[in-house]
């Protein structure tokens, strides 16, 4: 019997530690196999006796950390003997800091041909941002997606951190180191991975700027079909305060709806007509209320009405919710998430299990290679005879 291996498995990835975004791109990484050793910044308790407290990252599963200073001349020079050996560097900073710590991305490719540089920025790299401090609601105002977003008479309203932090920022840098891998398989050469959240919250907003040139989305905010302005795309409260999610733009899906709504079936008919749609609205608001959210799952359970439950994290956790790879490979399926990690992360200390990593690597140990200095790694000189 074949033993199924991930399809990483093999990848040596190296995370330069930052915020949310790069972790998650290791992540998605690391859960399909790649071993990946995060860089932390030297602390007094790294690499000793003394226990470290783990990092504010919860996005650590599967990853290992070595602590290093890189304003030390012996701690970059540690760093860059590590990605000698490595296919892929993470970086997470603005503009110019990785060149500023002497980690110039065209020598660290003349060192190691074969490496993956991804780096990734919140802003464009060029144009009047790309120098200033910057967060999810920010990328998403300046790529056009925040003034589609929100309700109708009210300001934009960007959804948490999501969209551009994790899905345009972290999930479009790793389909970067994806597509450079298969590059490199045909070419035997690495590349510099270039993507910023503006760019990848655009590119995940093109059906929206499409469709604003469609009746589907010509409207001002949230008053479009997917935005809150359609009655049968929306979000109900029901009896108890708890909601439930419709989504049938179908007309088979929506007779199914008002069918369990006990509702005109004739609405049918006239659903398009926008000015229908506020009277549409509240009778469905009225008859939501009217249930708890356990009587209305029960009403459309096994039905095509698109109705759904809005479950609450907790409820999932409750339930024993496993938490899968993003995506199921049959043959070569990602490392299983252990159950504790669906719902809270034990964090990893700066300088966990990484030396175990770097030996496996590099073959460096410790004292003969490498040594303890301020709470970093740095790295043993040879002497000069």
């Amino acid at each position: 019997m074949t033993v199924s291996r991930p399809p990483l498995e093999g990848l040596r990835v190296v995370e330069l530690a930052g915020l949310a975004p790069a972790p998650f791109a290791s992540l998605l990484l690391a859960d399909y196999g790649a071993a990946v050793i995060r860089i932390d910044r030297a602390h007094s308790n790294v690499h000793s006796s003394e226990p470290t407290p783990p990092t504010t990252d919860s996005l650590t599963r599967h990853k290992s950390s070595i602590a290093l200073d890189l304003k030390s001349p012996s701690g970059l020079a540690l760093l860059k003997n590590v990605l000698a050996h490595a296919d892929v560097l993470i970086e997470p900073f603005r503009p110019g800091v990785l060149e500023s710590l002497g980690l110039v991305p065209d020598h660290l490719l003349a060192d190691n041909s074969r490496l993956i540089i991804a780096r990734l920025t919140g802003f464009r790299r060029d144009g009047p941002y790309s120098h200033m401090a910057g967060h999810d609601i920010n990328y998403l105002a300046v790529s056009g997606i925040l003034s589609q977003l929100g309700r109708r008479g009210s300001p934009p309203y960007a959804p948490a951190n999501i969209l551009a932090d994790f899905a345009g920022g972290g999930l479009m840098c790793a389909f970067g180191i994806l597509a450079a891998l298969l590059s490199r398989a045909q070419t035997g050469k690495g590349q510099i991975v270039e993507a910023n959240m503006v760019d990848g919250s655009a590119y995940l907003g093109s059906f929206m700027r499409y469709a604003a040139k469609t009746p589907m989305w010509d409207q001002p905010r949230g008053e479009n079909v997917l935005d809150g302005g359609c009655p049968w795309y929306e979000v109900y409260e029901c009896r108890d305060g708890r909601y439930m999610a419709v989504g049938a733009l179908e007309p088979q899906f929506f007779r199914e709806l008002i069918r369990g709504l006990q509702l005109d079936i004739g609405l049918n008919s006239t659903r398009n007509d926008r000015s229908t749609w506020a009277a549409m609205k509240e009778a469905f608001t009225r008859q939501f209320k009217q249930r708890t959210r356990h009587e209305w799952e029960q009403v459309f359970a096994g039905k095509d009405a698109c109705c759904t439950p809005v479950l609450s994290q907790a409820e999932l956790e409750q339930q024993d919710y496993r938490q899968r790879p993003a995506v199921g490979l049959k043959s070569s399926p990602g490392h299983e998430i252990p159950q504790q990690e669906a719902w809270s992360s034990q964090g990893l200390s700066p300088g966990a299990g990484g030396e175990e990593v770097l030996e496996s690597w590099t073959g460096l140990k410790r004292n003969r290679d490498y040594k303890v200095e301020g709470g970093g790694l740095v790295k043993i000189e040879a002497a000069k005879l």
